[in-house]
């Protein structure tokens, strides 16, 4: 049982909805949660308002709360969405990036963000070679949110923070399929970015998220996993 203050429920059900430790479809009670996070009904009773808000949870009057599924179509968009501003955040790091060539100081934050990105990356390359592969969920949403903040957009970053949750739900569910798989892929990307080379940066996170997006319709709709592979990875 976890023992938590009111402020941490939201977020610690949250992980766990993320995490697929509660999996879509369950029902879930006050009581239960409560006992579950080792606090009263009160915060529990907030939390599941908050999650509601947020499209983790579904309630309904004298039915109870269930943890949502996801919409296959819905799901789609979202990682449509998720492409499009990936690629934005690559493309306008890569060109932060140059700075450094062109013999200008860097950002401020600049190398901050870059170690922290190193770390991540070593982290994961460690979890893989251990085949702790649900460790790379919170490292591939860590990853993808320091791109961002690379890019020196607030907007970009603030809408892949409203993104991200989501989506790693998503990509949680296809974790021991692709995640392995697709996870050297995070090297390939900021190799490009480091290099200051905009079009092979926006090329590879492109073709990156592409792949869990089709990884995630392959196992709803076939002929929509083979519509994403023909048309490639969104300009």
């Amino acid at each position: 049982m976890h023992v938590l203050n009111g402020g941490g429920v939201l977020d610690a059900i949250r992980r766990d909805i993320v995490s697929g430790a509660l999996q879509p479809g369950t029902r879930v009670t006050e009581a239960f949660l409560s006992e579950r996070y080792g606090v009263s009904r009160v915060p529990v009773r907030e939390a599941l308002r908050g999650l509601e808000g947020e499209g983790f949870v579904v309630s309904r009057p004298n039915v109870g709360s269930r943890i949502a599924e996801i919409p296959f179509d819905e799901a789609d968009d979202l990682f449509a969405v998720r492409e499009s501003l990936e690629i934005a955040t690559a493309r306008r790091a890569a060109v932060r990036a140059r700075t450094l060539f062109d013999g200008d100081a860097p950002p401020s934050d600049w190398w901050r963000v870059r170690r922290a990105l190193g770390a991540v990356l070593d982290d994961g390359d460690a979890a893989v070679d251990r085949d702790e592969l649900d460790l790379l969920v919170d490292l591939n949403e860590r990853f993808h949110l320091l791109v961002a903040e690379l890019s020196g957009s607030s907007t970009l970053a603030t809408l892949l923070v409203q993104l991200s949750r989501k989506i790693e739900w998503l990509y949680a569910l296809d974790t021991s399929s692709r995640g392995k798989r697709l996870w050297p892929d995070h090297r390939r990307i900021l190799a490009a970015i480091d290099a200051g080379d905009v079009d092979q940066a926006a090329e590879r996170m492109g073709r990156h998220v592409r792949e869990s997006r089709i990884g995630y319709a392959a196992r709803s709709s076939s002929d929509r996993a083979a519509e994403l592979r023909t048309a490639g990875p969104t300009a």
